[in-house]
Parts: structure tokens; C-alpha cells; sequence
């Protein structure tokens, strides 16, 4: 049986988010203002089948497949808002589920670093695959289970506030999120952060990997 972990429709990729992706994915790459969606099953291995029934039923594609034992991940993306909503349909259709069948989003880690030292951001930034974080900035980190709901706290943290994407993995146990940027933006990026989270329709979740 086909656990639906996370599926959440982003109805226009911000520039900073869809320039990460386009950055750090290996399948065909998205520009801003598309719409995506992120599919997050188990266990891993049907994600192949998930893609193969998205893209042969509709025209999207595809820029992420994660395949491991645990957890499968697709994100598929088209201009139009329509057709990616369709491929969801469709998706949903084949593994016989509803929409509100997957897991609610719960954050694990939300914390705010104000001031952050100069020696601490070479850290961040050695790891980082988007912006630079700045000495003297404030730095966001969140992770949340499932992984794949990171995608839409950095898309609608980055449409409410003019926050720098440091980094982001929507992918495994759990999903992490690293923003930076002043004080007021980040706080600003965070509320929008709980707000899309909170809204999401779903099955009880313990917050177990």
C-alpha cells in the first residue's frame, strides 16, 4: 500500500525558489511564476510509477525524482496552473486516495539566529546551494516532516517577504529550510511560513520519519 506523505500545489514559483530548483535538479528545469506540484510517497520505489502516469496523461514536467528505500519525492511544473492541478488529479486517481488523505505538516524546528557571527556564516554558506548569508544577518532554519512541505513554506516565505533562499531540502525524514535576511524580514517570512503550514488539510501526523 501507497502512503501519501505530502502533496502540495504551488500556484506560482517565486524567483529566488525556482532558480534554487532550476540550480540543484536534474530534471527539466523550471522558470519563476510556473506552477508546481510535490509529491512525497511511500514507500520509495512508486514515486517511478507516480511519474509515469503524470506524464504520460498530461503535458508537465518533471524537475525532481528522488527515488530512495524510505520515501519517493516527484515535483512536476507546466504554465499552466490547469494542467499541473490535472496531473495531480491524476495521480491521486492511481493510487486511490484524496487529496486530504496525505499527512499534515508538522514543525520539528522553527528558530530565528539574529546577529549571526561572521565565522558561523562561512559554515552556512560551505553548505548552502542558493544565496550567501551576510554577517550581522538573521538566519531562519525550519524543519518540518514530511519533507516535501519545506516547498511551500520557502515559496510563500519568499511571496511575503524579500528574504534571501539559502538553502532547502525537500527530501528524506525530514525537510530543511535556511533563509536570511534582516530581522523584520525573516519574522515577516515566518508568520507566512505557520500560516501556509497551519492551512494544510490532512491525516494526523506524530512527526515520526
Amino acid at each position: 500500500m501507497v502512503q501519501l506523505r505530502t502533496f502540495t500545489f504551488l500556484d506560482s514559483m517565486q524567483p529566488q525558489f525556482a532558480s534554487f530548483v532550476a540550480s540543484t535538479a536534474k530534471g527539466y528545469l523550471p522558470i519563476r511564476g510556473q506552477a508546481a506540484l510535490y509529491v512525497e510517497i511511500a514507500p520509495g520505489i512508486a514515486i517511478n510509477r507516480v511519474t509515469d502516469i503524470a506524464l504520460k496523461r498530461t503535458n508537465v514536467r518533471p524537475a525532481v525524482q528522488v527515488v530512495e528505500r524510505a520515501f519517493g519525492l516527484l515535483e512536476v511544473h507546466d504554465e499552466s496552473q490547469a494542467e499541473v492541478l490535472e496531473a495531480g488529479r491524476q495521480i491521486l486517481d492511481y493510487l486511490e486516495v484524496e487529496e486530504t488523505d496525505r499527512l499534515t505538516p508538522k514543525i520539528m524546528t522553527s528558530e530565528v539566529i539574529t546577529g549571526v557571527d561572521d565565522y558561523q556564516t562561512m559554515l552556512v554558506n560551505r553548505n548552502r546551494s542558493g544565496m550567501m548569508l551576510l554577517g550581522g544577518e538573521t538566519l531562519y532554519i525550519l524543519e518540518v516532516h514530511p519533507a516535501a512541505y519545506v516547498t511551500l513554506a520557502a515559496n510563500e516565505a519568499e511571496k511575503a517577504s524579500p528574504i534571501n533562499l539559502i538553502d532547502m531540502r525537500p527530501y528524506g525524514a525530514f525537510g530543511r529550510l535556511q533563509l536570511g535576511g534582516t530581522e523584520s524580514h525573516i519574522r515577516e517570512a515566518v508568520t507566512a511560513i505557520e500560516k501556509a503550514l497551519s492551512n494544510i488539510e490532512g491525516q494526523p501526523n506524530e512527526g515520526r520519519g
